[in-house]
């Protein structure tokens, strides 16, 4: 008998006893079987608190990202190898590819994230501000990992994908994690992590894999940790409900079961392009994974003067559907992930029928391709209709978690967004209109209850990832029901991993602890200009303060010819009575030109490569003719820019070849009152000295 390994502690071990039985979805053929009995939860966390997570918080950002970026290459080249066994948990290719190929997308998603992160082993949070009327005291907010681990207990249904898309986030906040996956499709999600740990990529303790049980792992939670659920509210409801996650007041996140729903909007009837998108929709989230989606759509909202026409388009649709082996390119639905779960299915959908009945589908019968019906775990899609959604409560409350939707009617739109609330919170809602105003009324009154809305017509419907997809960037979770949670979302998820402190002091000091300049922070002596400094040579803080310039209407009058630019505030002429100004105001765009003739040092060629953009800018005070302008240039922030991978020769760019880094340099503009009259954050594209 293959006995699934535990990595644990730096090794990989088998659990004690017989363990428990996993069988292939498809024929019902003995795997192997998955034990955590004998194994000691306490040591583990304690190994990753003490092993893993100093050797991440020693990481920076960047170089957490680029370990995501290594670990997704890395997969790649195995994709076969994870395709051949997702297949015995029932998936067909494409089911697969959406577990395999999207989960591998996700670390990709969140190596990328680290741009948007200092290359230092914390980051600053928002803004700073000002505390003091002499501008010696200041407030900011810096994120820290946290010093404890990650406990993600996921679902059965995305054994790939429900793994990666969590730990992605968690290494980039520079935590480590232990993973349990749903026992019943834990040996896909073993031989990935067995990749993933042969590679050597990520420090020792960073992952950790228990394949069964989780025993009294949550015994042993503490403040410092996080955990994540993937299932049943109920079970979720139990874990989070742990006394010890209680009493450390351990951050936990879920994501439950969830009556997803998607609304027809009154303008699509049979013809139009949105019908046929609904409809496909529908047949996708209900065949795909065979049903087995957290973000599956469960509930079907109709204009009630278009039910029949409808649901019997669908039933249609549905019926083109073949089901059978995945190893069959014919077939396109493959197995529930097995027996028990069919079963479970079953049992939800008579719970459903007390107030439904079903108009396409069978529950005891299916026609299946190159596979035996009776061994294997295959179920029919199955859609029921609801003529008293209102009065009916199981269509709200009740989830069969396979190829199962129902279908219901509303009479106006403000009945839709009433009855999608119905089902107390989901991860997602679809509205499928052409109608702008429908969109938005939708939106607006259903938002609350959803943890995402798409809006799906003719104008998306080609390159819209669907209703059923999380992306990495956006936050997936939702209220009530759904479990109050919030996974990827790009950098919000990966705050749920890091401490926000503020922090008070002088803007000199904080700049210090920050390596982000501070407004009114003192500067430093760069001893030469600092465009003729390497990236590696600048200093946070290095500052210059340029000559003055007298600013005359002259040159407003010249630089609203050459620029073209006439508001009524640049000529000399105006009747200013009534107005903002009390004379001919110098452009904002010109007193910025102005500036950058002031700090940059023009005569040769220098290690600045290029202008790359500008963040931020103000202009905060008029400046007039005879007002004499100077510069107070200060390097701010600097950022890694890692050489672009060429593929091709033909790919390659001009200055492709070159080693440099992003600068940010906080530009303030002072008039001869010392005032400030404007202020913004450039960024420039600077060489690195040794090439």
């Amino acid at each position: 008998m293959n006995k699934l390994g535990n990595y644990i502690t730096g090794n990989w071990i088998t659990g004690d006893g017989d363990g428990q039985l996993l069988y292939n979805a498809v024929t019902a053929d003995v795997i192997g079987a998955a034990s955590t009995k004998g194994l000691d939860f306490k040591s583990i966390a304690e190994y990753a608190r003490t092993v893993g997570n100093p050797a991440l918080r020693k990481m920076t950002f960047h170089a957490r990202g680029n370990m995501l970026k290594a670990l997704a290459m890395h997969l790649r080249n195995h994709l076969d190898k994870f395709y051949a066994i997702s297949y015995q948990t029932g998936a067909t290719k494409a089911d697969s590819w959406v577990d395999i190929e999207g989960g591998i997308g996700n670390l990709f998603a969140n190596a990328s994230l680290r741009r948007k992160f200092p290359d230092e082993v914390f980051c600053i949070d928002g803004e700073s501000h000002n505390l003091s009327k002499h501008n010696t005291f200041m407030g900011t907010h810096i994120l820290t990992p946290k010093e404890g681990v990650a406990i993600h207990i996921n679902a059965f249904n995305f054994p790939v994908w429900g793994m990666l898309e969590k730990i992605a986030v968690n290494l980039l906040a520079g935590m480590p994690c232990i993973v349990k996956p749903a026992t019943v499709t834990s040996y896909l999600t073993e031989a990935v992590v067995k990749e993933i740990i042969a590679s050597k990529i990520l420090p020792e303790g960073s992952l950790q894999l228990i394949c069964g049980s989780a025993g009294d792992l949550l015994d042993h939670v503490t403040s410092q940790d996080v955990v994540t659920f993937t299932g049943s509210a109920a079970t979720g409801l139990m874990l989070k409900s742990n006394p010890n996650i209680l009493r450390e007041n351990t951050p936990f996140t879920m994501e439950a079961d969830s009556l997803n729903c998607i609304v027809l909007g009154e303008d699509a009837v049979p013809g139009t392009a949105e019908w046929d998108i609904f409809v496909k929709e529908v047949r996708r989230e209900m065949t795909l994974k065979a049903g087995q989606r957290c973000t599956g759509i469960r509930r079907i909202f109709v204009p009630e003067n278009k039910m029949e026409a409808m649901w019997t388009t669908i039933g249609a649709s549905l019926s083109q559907t073949t089901i059978g082996n995945p190893l069959n390119e014919k077939v396109r639905m493959g197995s529930l992930a097995g027996e028990t779960q069919r079963k479970e299915v079953k049992e939800q959908v008579q719970k459903l029928l007390a107030s439904s009945q079903i108009v396409y589908g069978s529950l005891d019968s299916v026609e299946v391709i190159d596979a035996d019906a009776s061994k294997g775990a295959f179920l029919s899609p199955v859609l029921l209709m609801n003529n008293t959604p209102h009065s009916s409560s199981e269509p709200h409350n009740i989830e069969a978690f396979g190829p199962v939707s129902t279908i219901m009617p509303y009479k106006n739109i403000d009945d839709a967004i009433a009855l999608s609330k119905l089902g107390k919170g989901s991860l997602v809602s679809t509205i499928v209109t052409a109608n702008y105003k429908t969109a938005q009324q939708y939106v607006v009154g259903a938002a609350s209850h959803h943890g995402r809305i798409l809006v799906l017509n003719n104008e998306c419907a080609k390159e819209s990832t669907g209703h059923g997809s999380p992306l990495p960037l956006l936050v997936h979770g939702g209220p009530g029901r759904a479990g109050g949670g919030e996974e990827m979302g790009g950098i919000r998820g990966v705050k749920h991993y890091l401490q926000r402190t503020a922090i008070q002091g002088s803007p000199t000091t904080i700049t210090a602890i920050t390596n982000v300049y501070q407004p009114n922070a003192q500067g430093k002596d760069p001893g030469k200009h600092p465009f003729k400094k390497y990236f590696e040579e600048l200093e946070i803080g290095d500052q210059i303060i340029t000559d003055k310039r007298t600013i005359t209407s002259e040159d407003i009058d010249k630089f609203a010819d050459l620029s073209g630019d006439h508001f009524y505030a640049h000529i000399k002429t105006t009747d200013f009575t009534g107005t903002m100004f009390e004379q001919q105001v110098a452009h904002g765009y010109f007193i910025m030109s102005i500036a950058a003739g002031l700090f940059v040092d023009s005569y040769e060629i220098n290690p600045v490569l290029l202008n790359y953009g500008i963040d931020e800018l103000r202009f905060t005070k008029p400046v007039y003719p005879g007002a004499e302008v100077y510069i107070r240039f200060t390097c701010k922030e600097k950022l890694p820019n890692d050489k672009r991978v060429i593929e091709k020769p033909e790919d390659f760019k001009r200055g492709d070849d070159i080693d440099k880094g992003i600068v940010k340099w906080l530009v303030e503009f002072l008039d001869e009152t010392n005032e400030i009259t404007g202020v913004a954050t450039i960024l420039t594209m600077v060489k690195k000295k040794n090439q």
